[in-house]
């Protein structure tokens, strides 16, 4: 398997890119058992007492949403670029056959393809075809590991060693080493080595082979728990670790538990299974030629790179992901719950920061890491990203999306390790001019809706009771109540009287803080309040100043 490397490289062309480059619980029981005695405390008790606890929910505020009614249109609109740019890469960088597909809140909204699934017989590409996608495996066996941990049936900070007893006998390269767990294996951080191209050889290994060869010792090159190195062995150990805490055969956990809840009928880990006229042939360009590769069999590494499937089916595992946000009520997601979904999609293992220069020269901060079978980075652009590529002989697949946009790329290829770093980037940059990208807009809690109204009322005439009423116990003391006075009249005497109420945040950053602005007869002053951690929140920082000319300041990633 080719790997994700959490250090950003710079392109040819100087761009930042991760290198992804393809290589029911007695606890929940338990969990319901409590929340409904407490639901049922609510109603059986006193009037006053069910009123606190309606109080209580100030804090929720409606979950974050997208306003922008043109947006799919927008967004719909740059799919014929997209489609260029992914056709250009193929022809430019000899790839046989090409498909990819955008996804958008939930559904696959558009798909493309280029060229040949089989070059001697000229059969095409489409959204149907079955490509493998090698390290994008890893995501799914994460989700099979989440699966059985919220069914109860493992913990991530299990030693591993209890459901794989060869592990026991490894040497640790330190006395005080921790005995590798679940989660240093989900994470890469169990301390093997990274194993590319070690590892796409290892697919077919039978799972006694593997038994055998984690029996002779695997050699470390870091203690566990410190460090990031990818490593395919430590999710082929995950495969077992599925097949030994279900009862059955990784392969039938997988089918039965992720891939038949999302309705990927495509999809499989043995290519034997793949009808012939969906199956894409891989390929590598050697000596100004196509060259066709032997089809790696399934076997006990599978986990770690072995799957098959489509746009169409994979749309639906990004899908997934891109629904698990934001957190919010209702029926929970599939296949597994939604917080574990957004738990792999959250860095465990970090793995540094860098500078590079984006396609258009621009400097970049890139902060990287690992969360469980997926690649998370944060830049200059985008708060969050989640992405991982897979690459073996023949093919080369990456998936990409933004949670907080609800959109995702995926593209597939059946050229020895595809490369479509650059060229992800450049699928999002066409959707960012189409106007359409835009995140979802956080939306304030009661609560400080309550605190917003109450501050621009005593911003337009202080008032010593509404002072007290919505203050934090340490506001005061913070600032003295006589000097945050004083303050508001030195403000007054620039800007002139002031409206006392606001109609919107110009920025609200979570359920508990925000900033507005407030009209003035001169000019326009500035409120941020971030509430404090009680029932009923109350405001515990209080920063008024004037405002700059112009539009809000809004919170940005970088500074420009």
């Amino acid at each position: 398997m080719r790997f994700f490397r959490l250090k950003a490289e710079a392109t040819s062309s100087g761009e930042s890119e991760l290198q992804i480059v393809g290589r029911a619980s007695k606890s929940m029981i338990a969990g319901r058992v409590i929340a409904t005695a407490l639901y049922l405390a609510v109603l059986v008790a006193p009037p006053a007492a069910q009123n606190a606890a309606r109080e209580n929910t100030s804090f929720i505020a409606p979950p974050p949403r997208f306003t922008d009614p043109e947006r799919r249109t927008k967004l719909a609109s740059a799919f014929p670029e997209i489609d260029r740019l992914f056709a250009d890469f193929a022809a430019k960088a000899h790839v046989p056959g090409a498909a990819w597909g955008i996804v958008i809140d939930g559904e696959l909204a558009h798909a493309g393809a280029y060229g040949y699934r089989d070059v001697d017989t000229k059969a095409p590409v489409n959204a149907d075809t079955v490509f493998r996608i090698a390290s994008m495996t890893k995501s799914f066996t994460a989700m099979a590991i989440l699966s059985l941990r919220d069914e109860g049936k493992l913990s991530l900070d299990d030693p591993a060693e209890r459901f794989v007893p060869e592990l026991k006998a490894l040497r640790y390269p330190t006395a005080d080493s921790p005995r590798i767990t679940v989660r240093h294996l989900l994470s890469h951080s169990e301390g093997f080595p990274e194993d590319n191209p070690w590892g796409d050889q290892q697919l077919k290994v039978t799972r006694l082979e593997m038994q055998r060869m984690i029996s002779s010792g695997i050699p470390f090159s870091n203690a566990p728990g410190v460090a990031y190195e990818y490593s395919n062995f430590g999710f082929a150990i995950l495969g077992e670790i599925v097949s030994r805490a279900s009862g059955k055969p990784y392969n039938a956990y997988l089918a039965e538990n992720i891939l038949g809840p999302l309705g990927m009928t495509a999809t499989t880990m043995d290519p034997t299974n793949v009808p012939a006229d969906r199956l894409a042939h891989g390929y590598r360009w050697e000596d100004d030629r196509w060259k066709e590769e032997p089809l790696l069999r399934d076997g006990a590494f599978g986990p770690m790179g072995g799957m098959l499937t489509s746009i169409r089916d994979l749309a639906r595992a990004v899908s997934a992901h891109l629904a698990a946000w934001p957190p919010r009520d209702g029926v929970d997601g599939v296949p597994i719950r939604r917080a574990s979904l957004r738990e792999m999609q959250q860095i465990a293992r970090f793995g540094g920061a860098s500078t590079t220069r984006d396609n258009a020269g621009v400097l970049q901060l890139n902060a990287t890491g690992y969360g469980y079978g997926l690649g998370v980075t944060q830049n200059c652009t985008f708060r969050h990203v989640v992405a991982h590529s897979g690459g073996l002989p023949g093919f080369g697949s990456q998936m990409r999306w933004l949670p907080e946009y609800g959109v995702g790329v995926i593209a597939f290829g059946n050229l020895t390790y595809t490369a479509w770093g650059r060229t992800m980037p450049a699928a999002f940059d066409l959707l960012a001019r189409s106007g359409g990208l835009r995140p979802r807009e956080t939306r304030p809690s009661p609560a400080l809706l309550k605190a917003q109204a109450a501050v621009s009322q005593l911003v337009s005439a202080w008032d010593d009771r509404l002072a007290d009423d919505i203050a934090a116990e340490n506001l005061f003391l913070d600032q003295a109540r006589e000097r945050r006075r004083a303050h508001l009249t030195e403000l007054h005497a620039k800007v002139g009287s002031c409206r006392g109420t606001a109609e919107s945040f110009d920025s609200v950053e979570n359920a508990l803080r925000g900033q507005w602005t407030i009209d003035c007869d001169r000019g326009k002053l500035q409120a941020f309040v971030t509430l404090a951690p009680t029932m009923p929140p109350k405001v515990q920082l209080l920063d008024i100043r004037v405002a700059p000319p112009g539009e809000p300041v809004r919170a940005q990633i970088c500074a420009q």
